[in-house]
């Protein structure tokens, strides 16, 4: 089992563009929201995962991720998601040591654009880029399961 321990963010400005070292067009859709286990699908550029997610305990829940085939999870997209399926496009930028992905979405959520940074323990201390803005890690209208 994964442990996963990130801290999320909206986005200020568009200076995350600029400092990217890549980006990638994103797909996602959920099998389950439950808030014991989450489970999603995402396309990612050419290459498509399952992800089981358990509940949330601050910035730190637990994780399983599978690579599956394109076609399948561009049919479970199509006839099994529950809710609507995100598109966004993720930047990746490295900064002082971490990688950051800012998410901007398209569609229904237009406009809105999030950070989350993985960090190796809850406590970690970490230098923020210029277009951090205000926490939102643990606030429900920013799960991507809520948002779909």
């Amino acid at each position: 089992m994964g442990k996963e321990i990130e801290r999320k963010f909206l986005v200020r400005d568009s200076s995350y563009k600029d400092m990217a070292d890549s980006h990638v067009e994103i797909r996602q859709g959920y099998l389950s929201r439950a808030k014991e286990a989450t489970v999603r699908v995402r396309t990612f550029g050419s290459r498509a995962y399952i992800t089981v997610k358990g509940p949330s305990h601050g910035a730190v829940r637990s994780e399983w991720e599978y690579e599956i085939p394109v076609s399948d999870a561009l049919e479970m997209l199509r006839e099994v998601a529950v809710g609507s399926v995100l598109e966004k496009t993720r930047y990746i930028v490295d900064f002082r040591g971490y990688k950051w992905e800012i998410d901007e979405f398209h569609g229904g959520h237009r406009g809105l654009v999030t950070a989350e940074v993985e960090l190796p323990s809850e406590d970690t201390e970490f230098d923020r880029p210029g277009f951090v803005g205000e926490e939102v890690t643990g606030d429900p209208r920013y799960y991507n399961s809520n948002l779909s």
